[in-house]
């Protein structure tokens, strides 16, 4: 079974960057569609951004022009560039893959943006 191991979380202060990363743990040749969601304390898991296996993205409207989402095909890693962050982007950031209907996740990375 795949896995998916996200990491790249930390402490940031607000403005400051990050990149997540998403390994899958095992070759695949087809992506399917990769997202991150992320869940902040006392809130529904919410979608960040997604990339489908064609590399078409999406982006949910509080993250637009500051997040990007990417893959390497090579390397079997998904990333989160996450620039300009700001305190409400505080969570524990999750990489789901959806393939043949089905739902892997990884077990999250936490983000904190504080001052």
């Amino acid at each position: 079974q795949v896995q998916l191991v996200e990491s790249g979380g930390g402490l940031v202060q607000p403005g400051g960057s990050l990149r997540l990363s998403c390994k899958i743990s095992r070759s695949i040749s087809n992506w399917g569609v990769m997202s991150w969601y992320r869940q902040a304390p006392g809130k529904q898991r919410e979608l960040v951004a997604l990339i489908t296996d064609s590399e078409t993205t999406n982006y949910a409207d509080a993250v637009k022009g500051r997040f990007t989402i990417s893959r390497d095909n090579a390397k079997n890693i998904m990333y989160l560039q996450m620039n300009s962050l700001k305190p409400e982007d505080t969570a524990v950031y999750y990489c789901k893959r959806r393939q043949s209907g089905n739902d892997y996740w990884g077990q999250g990375t936490q983000v904190t943006v504080s001052s």
